[in-house]
């Protein structure tokens, strides 16, 4: 079912979106500066092309600190709202309510709306595979953190 899923996905905006993060991530590296927004546009623009079975979580949900999840990656994110963020996030947003207009496609306008957020402030975020994601979830549900 994920198969099939995806392939309709990618039939159905992923390819044009994938695309596009893959668009905006080389010009992120040209400016060399860029270049972490860029590669995160790498890791969701393959995300884009086929969504189903993979979600993004918070790299604090993965108890893995980098500078994605500190001050720094909020700076960061700021900084790709306003740069990119916002027409990746109006992309999706503009497919969603296509998909949601043919109703049958309404499961990809739902993902459409999920990468949205996404691209609103991707950085302190990774991609792993649905399954792995929510025996996280249990994990941390079974054992609070009592800090």
């Amino acid at each position: 079912m994920r198969t099939i899923g995806n392939i309709i996905w990618f039939l159905c905006g992923g390819l044009i979106m994938g695309l596009t993060w893959w668009l905006v991530g080389m010009i992120a590296f040209l400016t060399i500066i860029g270049i972490p927004w860029g590669r995160a546009c790498f890791v969701i623009g393959d995300f884009s092309f086929f969504p189903f079975g993979r979600e993004a979580i918070t790299r604090s949900e993965l108890d893995q600190y980098n500078v994605g999840t500190g001050v720094l990656g909020v700076l960061g994110n700021i900084i790709w709202l306003l740069i990119a963020g916002i027409w990746l996030a109006i992309g999706h947003l503009l497919l969603a309510i296509v998909c949601f207009l043919l109703i049958i496609a309404i499961p990809f306008g739902i993902q459409h709306l999920k990468l949205a957020g996404l691209a609103l402030a991707p950085i302190g975020k990774t991609i792993i595979d649905s399954q792995y994601a929510r025996a996280i979830r249990e994990e941390a549900a079974q054992f609070p953190d009592t800090d």
